[in-house]
């Protein structure tokens, strides 16, 4: 007689607001979540909405080798892959491993997975990489600033000395400051799921996802301002920074659902 462990469910205790700590997003991402996951980015979609941005980005600086430190299910490696990149791919969650490796194989690719803690990445990752990718506003799951600069600074030393990095997140600074509205264009395509803030304050975004089969699933995330972001980049030692809002160079005006930090390691002289 087989008989299967039960699936665990996310549990935030007493009060779900006070959850704000980095390891949570561990036990956020339960096989449910995670079997629903391509519901929400609707990967023919997404592709359609994005197109070949990334791809031209690391083509037009020379790079070869992408460490995908946020895989996820496998959106952008796979795409990378399809693209002929040489792709290592990295997630803190198992689950979400799992079915990116699976996601790959259904495209024909083995994939070429670690399971890693993004504070100790080089201590499971080894050698270095022409880039680094943290998409799908990853980074936002970092609750504590020693845990965000610890992070930056090892993927500074995971790239080569002309690396570049590649982060992306939400636009925080409109959600905190008027609220949310989303065009739900880019990202987030799955045209039967809402994700929505539930609650937000400085230092906390709540965020209810459902679907259409009446499930919710929530992630305690960190509302990162842009140029907080781009600061930290500067302090870790990133030498050129440049902020893409929605895959679109001029956004000031436009209030993008997400940023984009292309931020490039190569040494600049003072003259430069």
């Amino acid at each position: 007689m087989n008989t299967f462990a039960p699936e665990r469910q996310q549990d935030y205790g007493e009060d779900p607001h006070a959850v704000r700590e980095s390891d949570v997003y561990v036990n956020e991402y339960v096989r449910g979540f995670v079997e629903k996951w391509d519901e929400l980015i609707d990967w023919e979609a997404r592709a359609e909405s994005e197109g070949k941005f990334f791809i031209d980005l690391l083509r037009a600086r020379g790079k070869k080798s992408v460490l995908d430190v946020a895989t996820g299910t496998g959106f952008h490696s796979v795409q990378l892959l399809k693209a002929g990149f040489d792709v290592f791919s990295a997630d803190g969650s198992a689950e979400m491993l799992a079915m990116a490796f699976q996601n790959a194989a259904d495209h024909d690719f083995v994939l070429k997975t670690v399971h890693a803690d993004w504070r100790w990445l080089n201590k499971d990752v080894h050698g270095k990489f022409d880039a680094i990718i943290c998409l799908g506003n990853s980074f936002t799951h970092l609750h504590d600033e020693k845990d965000r600069r610890r992070t930056l600074a090892e993927f500074y030393a995971a790239l080569k000395h002309d690396g570049v990095l590649i982060l992306d997140q939400r636009n925080y600074d409109e959600i905190l400051d008027n609220g949310f509205s989303s065009k739900h264009k880019y990202y987030y395509c799955g045209d039967q799921v809402t994700a929505e803030p539930e609650y937000v304050d400085d230092s906390l975004a709540r965020f209810k996802y459902s679907f259409p089969d009446g499930s919710d699933y929530h992630l305690n995330m960190f509302p990162l301002r842009k140029e907080y972001v781009r600061d930290l980049l500067r302090d870790v030692g990133f030498q050129r920074i440049h902020t893409y809002g929605d895959f679109q160079d001029d956004h000031e005006d436009a209030c993008p659902d997400f940023f984009i930090h292309v931020a490039e390691k190569e040494y600049l002289a003072d003259d430069e």
